[in-house]
């Protein structure tokens, strides 16, 4: 792992310090841990607008491939205790966000190309001089992941502010007014910030060289397989030296397991089967030290971005802990 890319936060060059009312996004550049500089207008002719998956759509991909109508879908998701309406909702929420942001682009003169998070790739970011990510901080994470050139600015759009936070997107203002923060880009009226990122090599047996979106794992290990005939299709591969995986992990890198609770047993009674956590098994050597061997549900290295996301979760005491530290204390 090589901790050398940094990436970017845009804040109001006016000030001092961060305001709540001024645009906010991600840049990638060379250097770190040095005081934001200065930043000249900004006026891209071409951007890539990423938009997310909702969880609607998500849904009738999840079962699209079980042959369900309309009105099974909306039944079954009566079932699990969700609202049908309600998710188509929040999606055509989302939707009208999104061409109110392509739509204050094109009156630019804007070249923009629209594409779902599972159409973005690497020929798409070399076309774009600005990738602007419409949906949460999960759509920014990805679309920040993909962008290799240290100069090319990445900008998270919260299209449904009402539901999400978007810690990593512009102030919720401006979803719905947009050209207020394009006239902020081409004023210059913003500054850089670094963030670091994370590389990640391979090397080894039985490696696949192309990534899957993880965002798709969550479908059943048969959807799944149907999803992503192409990538299972394709040898793995035997790389004799450290290959750089073509992504670029902002928040944290995990390793282990991907569908690790998902391993299925039949038992001696008909028609019924149980699951089991897979831990997993490594061996980890730290700045060339010596190699241990772990097992455990995984591995996961941070940045400082994401130190106050799931890492933070993941490593947190509750209260009750503390409370009991203390009083262990006291009682010393």
């Amino acid at each position: 792992m090589n901790l050398r890319p940094r990436l970017l936060c845009l804040v109001c060059a006016g000030a001092a310090r961060r305001s709540p009312c001024c645009p906010r996004g991600i840049f990638s550049g060379p250097g770190g841990g040095k005081r934001p500089v200065p930043a000249e207008g900004f006026s891209p002719r071409k951007v890539a607008v990423v938009v997310k998956t909702t969880r609607y759509e998500f849904e009738q991909q999840r079962y699209r491939y079980a042959g369900l109508s309309e009105g099974e879908l909306r039944e079954l998701l009566a079932l699990k205790g969700s609202s049908y309406n309600g998710l188509l909702h929040r999606h055509n929420v989302h939707s009208e966000n999104v061409e109110h942001i392509v739509q204050c682009l094109r009156n630019e003169g804007i070249e923009v190309q629209l594409v779902k998070r599972r159409d973005y790739d690497e020929e798409t970011v070399r076309w774009a001089d600005a990738i602007i990510s419409a949906g949460g901080d999960g759509t920014m994470l990805l679309a920040a992941s993909k962008v290799q050139d240290r100069l090319k600015p990445v900008i998270g759009v919260n299209t449904d502010p009402d539901r999400s936070e978007g810690h990593l997107c512009l102030p919720v203002r401006y979803t719905r007014s947009f050209p207020e923060a394009l006239k902020k880009l081409y004023r210059g009226e913003f500054r850089w910030q670094w963030r670091q990122r994370i590389r990640l090599y391979l090397e080894g047996t039985g490696i696949n060289l192309t990534p899957v979106d993880l965002h798709d794992q969550q479908l059943s290990v048969e959807q799944h397989t149907k999803a992503h005939i192409s990538q299972i299709e394709q040898k793995p591969t035997s790389v004799s030296w450290p290959h750089l995986l073509p992504v670029r992990a902002l928040n944290e890198v995990f390793i282990g397991e991907s569908l690790s609770s998902r391993v299925n047993y039949k038992s001696c009674k008909p028609r019924f089967t149980f699951s089991l956590h897979r831990a997993s098994y490594y061996e980890i050597s730290i700045d060339d030290g010596p190699w241990e061997k772990q097992k455990s549900s995984g591995l996961n290295v941070c940045t400082g971005t994401g130190s106050k996301a799931w890492s933070y979760n993941i490593n947190k005491m509750a209260r009750q802990s503390v409370e009991e530290i203390l009083s262990i204390g006291e009682r010393c």
